[in-house]
């Protein structure tokens, strides 16, 4: 346990802070994963495929508070508010409204992270002459 800065009572390392208006401080991680394709030329038209899902990560109350009812909590439903999840995902696959979102929360972007890898190519039993890569990204948002 440890003090608060104004000395107030103990806390254990999981409670966490009111922050300023009485929000909770935290980390929210926004992930998805995506595709394209790439013909043998490397032409700077790829072709990209929408965001299938987009998955939320953190404490379940402070996803709600951000998400409401475009949460989507069927995969972990009677997760109790101040345990962390990794199963929800959003109603919507928009990274920009899911972004919207947390800002007008007040959270901003603290990291993200992105990794990617061909999938198919001819060899492999994919277009001729094309390459289909896979991508994998996080985006880290936090709030004090």
């Amino acid at each position: 346990a440890s003090r608060s800065p104004s000395s107030g009572p103990l806390l254990t390392p999981s409670q966490s802070l009111d922050g300023a208006g009485g929000r909770r401080s935290g980390y929210i991680t926004i992930g998805y994963r995506g595709s394209y394709t790439i013909g043998r030329e490397a032409q700077a038209d790829a072709k990209f495929r929408r965001v299938a899902r987009i998955t939320v990560c953190g404490k379940t109350a402070l996803a709600k508070e951000v998400f409401g009812e475009t949460l989507n909590e069927s995969r972990d439903p009677d997760r109790p508010p101040e345990r962390y999840t990794a199963r929800y995902y959003l109603k919507f696959n928009f990274l920009e409204q899911a972004f919207d979102r947390l800002s007008e929360a007040g959270f901003r972007m603290a990291a993200c992270s992105s990794t990617g890898t061909c999938a198919f190519g001819p060899e492999q039993g994919g277009p001729a002459d094309d390459k289909i890569w896979t991508s994998y990204t996080e985006y880290v948002f936090c709030r004090d």
